[in-house]
């Protein structure tokens, strides 16, 4: 396996900037994703790091040797898409021997290779079926048999789940998870899904318009938004947005809403003027004793919690509270926040406003 290191890497179609001075590390072993919406560059990314499509400018690395003007053949990685890519005129047994025989191994070693990567995965009893019959789930298994037989450098998945319904995705995200834990292997994965890219990777690149927003670990990434946009992708329902005119850092530990002043973090950093407030609805509190005021506007259930919907002076919130708090719609009520978690971000630049200490967590991950 392998570290990969993308290096101000850039891709132009024509006129047009796919990606824009990308700079990122995967370390060996790491479970890597790639997330971002549709159009933001994630699967481009990924198709350089594969030889797919050749940077316009930069240097990628794999395994400390620059790959970059390299063809995919020797490259040593082996990738997986969304749509399977299999042979549909060969059964299993077939589909994953074909790129072992097709660099020239011994019929004996294939059987021998092919038979365990089936055991891993699972798939021994339908070694010998077609897989036009096959199921979603075992067509996916077979085309990481396809890849994994061959032990590359790494494997790199273009939204491998993507065509899975969403009960039998998560089914197969924890197995793809599990299967990355028993090989070790270096993986980057490309997925537009956040709680896909929480639950299973290790480290996270948020994208967005060819742009390289935020890359660290997850808790990192949600606890700590670089941005706007981070802030927004990241959560669901994502952050509640107030915004304000006042002034943060620099010894001013309160920002004012109104009548109302809210306690934030003491490491932001300084900035004055036309500024949002950022709060995750988990860390909204209803409390008749608060003097910030809003009003219910709606109501969603969803089990051992609920989305209240308030309508402020300063914009909706959202609130996640526990279903049995009970609520009125067209009420009003007290919100608080919990000052540790806030976030503030500069309106005209749309960046966090964070210290250099938490600055460099997220810079460096």
């Amino acid at each position: 396996m392998a570290q990969i290191r993308i290096e101000n890497v850039r891709k132009d179609f024509g006129t047009f900037n796919a990606v824009k001075s990308s700079t990122f590390t995967i370390e060996d072993g790491e479970f890597f994703m790639l997330l971002g919406p549709s159009g933001c560059g994630k699967t481009t990314t990924l198709r350089m790091m594969a030889g797919l499509e050749l940077p316009t400018s930069g240097e990628i690395y794999i395994d400390g040797e620059e790959v970059g003007q390299k063809p995919a053949s020797q490259r040593d990685i082996a990738f997986v898409f969304q749509m399977f890519a299999l042979y549909p005129h060969m059964n299993v047994r077939k589909n994953i021997s074909y790129p072992l025989l097709s660099q020239g191994m011994a019929r004996p070693q294939v059987r021998k290779k092919v038979a365990e990567v089936a055991e891993i995965l699972g798939i021994t009893d339908i070694l010998e079926r077609p897989v036009g019959g096959l199921s979603g789930g075992d067509r996916q298994r077979v085309a990481l048999g396809r890849a994994i037989v061959r032990n590359p450098k790494a494997f790199l998945m273009d939204e491998p789940l993507g065509a899975l319904d969403a009960e039998f995705r998560q089914h197969m995200s924890e197995e793809l998870r599990a299967l990355h834990d028993r090989m070790g292997a270096t993986t980057v994965y490309v997925t537009h899904d956040q709680l896909e890219a929480m639950q299973m990777g290790d480290k996270i690149v948020v994208m967005n318009h060819g742009v390289v927003e935020q890359f660290g670990v997850p808790q990192d990434i949600y606890d700590w938004p670089a941005t706007r946009f981070v802030a927004q992708f990241i959560g669901s329902p994502s952050m509640n947005f107030l915004e304000f005119n006042g002034t943060v850092g620099n010894g001013a530990e309160h920002v004012s809403l109104g009548e109302t002043r809210f306690a934030v973090p003491r490491q932001l950093a300084g900035a004055s003027g036309a500024l949002t407030l950022g709060v995750r609805p988990e860390h909204v509190h209803l409390s008749d004793a608060a003097s910030y005021r809003g009003e219910i506007i709606a109501s969603e259930y969803l089990g051992t919690t609920q989305i209240v919907t308030l309508k402020t002076a300063h914009g909706q919130v959202k609130a996640r509270i526990p279903s049995h708090v009970p609520v009125q719609v067209g009420e009003s009520t007290g919100l608080d926040f919990d000052a540790r978690t806030l976030s503030v971000f500069d309106n005209a630049s749309n960046l966090a406003l964070i210290s250099e200490t938490n600055r460099e967590v997220l810079d460096h991950g």
